[in-house]
């Protein structure tokens, strides 16, 4: 029950902070930095305090579906949080908190039908935690590239920052597009170190119930790879950046919780690698 009571109440600060936020946005003032970070701030821990007793429950660990969500929700926000210490880039909050609040509510409401993990393979737990920390990093590179698209727009069409106040607290699109490179090189590292494990703590990582996430996973790192190869060698940058980007995660979404919800949901089966 308390912990319950600890994710409701992160919920609210997520979304006080998002309102504050809009609040200053449609007023054309200036928005608290510190009171928005400090709302993010005191809901991630009561949101660990959630995770901890949904995740490491008596008989195991549970990695269910909207467990995971929640997880990868926190794991945005603080990485948000930490990012808008040394960034400007506190307009993520109208993208990270919300993602941060519904993968909390989903795990509040909802359960999913999926086998509690009590026997791990050696070195299986650091693959899971390597996926789980790419996922979420490339899933804030995604949300940073929809934020690039449109400041894109904006620009091109020669829109005010009157019209479209999002503008208003938005770095330089110099620094925009730095910022995303740095979030996929970042993903793309983790990607990389969380395939090769999977190859090496996997009995079989191209087993049935896990060929489609093997290869899809596959697919999404040779994107991201693609895209920095590009990037150094070639240039790439603006549109074409956030195109790879969202063709990437893409493959990664379905992949990652596509699959999982396909097996826990669909196939009444329940795997975690």
């Amino acid at each position: 029950m308390i912990a319950q009571f600890a994710g409701a109440v992160a919920i609210a600060c997520y979304l006080l902070a998002c309102v504050f936020l809009y609040r200053a946005l449609a007023t054309h003032s200036k928005p608290s930095k510190m009171l928005i970070l400090s709302l993010g701030a005191l809901a991630l821990p009561l949101h660990g305090m959630q995770i901890l007793t949904q995740v490491y429950q008596y008989n195991g660990i549970n990695l269910g579906f909207f467990n995971v969500l929640s997880l990868v929700g926190w794991i945005i926000a603080c990485l948000h949080i930490a990012i808008c210490s040394y960034r400007p880039l506190l307009v993520m909050s109208l993208f990270a908190y919300p993602a941060a609040a519904f993968g909390l509510l989903a795990s509040l409401l909802f359960y999913a039908p999926y086998q509690v993990l009590s026997h791990l393979p050696q070195g299986a737990e650091s693959h899971i935690i390597l996926s789980i920390f790419a996922y979420s990093v490339l899933f804030l590179a995604a949300l940073h590239a929809i934020l690039l698209a449109i400041q894109n727009k904006n620009l091109k069409n020669h829109r005010l920052k009157t019209k479209n106040p999002l503008l208003n607290i938005m770095p330089p699109l110099q620094t925009m597009e730095v910022v995303l490179f740095d979030f996929i090189i970042f993903g793309f590292i983790l990607l990389s170190l969380a395939i090769i494990s999977g190859f090496i703590t996997l009995d079989d990582i191209f087993a049935q119930h896990v060929l489609h996430k093997t290869v899809l996973t596959i697919f999404a790192w040779f994107i991201f790879g693609t895209l920095l190869v590009g990037h150094y060698w070639q240039g790439w940058r603006g549109q074409r950046a956030v195109k790879f980007t969202l063709i990437g995660f893409s493959f990664l979404l379905v992949g990652f919780l596509g699959s999982k919800f396909v097996l826990e949901f669909i196939l009444h089966s329940a795997y975690m690698r």
